[in-house]
């Protein structure tokens, strides 16, 4: 099985569910964040970072209902562990660092907090909340930190009703050659 098959298959058992708290369903939500990373030129590993960014959400099992959660799932760490054993840090470490960068741009920027989702308010107080200075220099130290911002902020965008974006399939050859390029 391709890399490209194994994700489809993941987003076809379990991407059609609401991703949790949004009007949105978790397929919906990968392929927006995709499209506004590929409207805004981002390079073809950022896509890929923003179409899998949530993909330890589909391949652990979480609670359905966000209100039933009570410790945060860590789904950017799983996420990256499963991705990194296809595709190279110019995807997985985006994924990884995309949750703290919620939680740094909540420390750096004084309107970002506003900006967020109830859905999303209710995670950062399960990750931790808005980082401290101590948390902002490990971030800022981080090589992929600025890539992490991006796909965040995409993130956050990916919460349309209704939006058109490509479909999921459009994605194959984009997965693959990056899974190829990891060797």
């Amino acid at each position: 099985m391709s890399v490209a098959q194994e994700i489809f298959a993941i987003y076809a058992r379990r991407g059609a569910g609401a991703y949790f708290g949004e009007s949105v369903s978790m397929t919906e939500h990968g392929l927006q964040a995709a499209h506004f990373a590929a409207a805004d030129g981002a390079a073809p590993a950022l896509i890929a970072a923003a179409l899998l960014h949530d993909v330890g959400h589909l391949i652990a099992d979480v609670p359905a209902d966000i209100a039933d959660w009570h410790r945060d799932a860590r789904h950017e760490r799983s996420g990256a562990r499963w991705l990194a054993e296809r595709f190279a840090p110019d995807v997985t470490e985006p994924v990884r660092l995309h949750v703290p960068a919620k939680r740094y741009l909540c420390a750096t920027d004084p309107g970002y907090l506003a900006q967020l989702s109830p859905a999303s308010v209710l995670t950062l107080r399960l990750q931790g909340g808005a980082m401290t200075a101590a948390e902002i220099a490990r971030f800022e130290a981080e090589p992929f930190h600025r890539e992490a911002v991006r796909v965040r902020l995409w993130d956050d965008r990916g919460k349309v009703p209704g939006l058109a974006t490509r479909p999921l399939e459009d994605y194959r050859g984009l997965l693959e050659e990056l899974a190829a390029a990891r060797g």
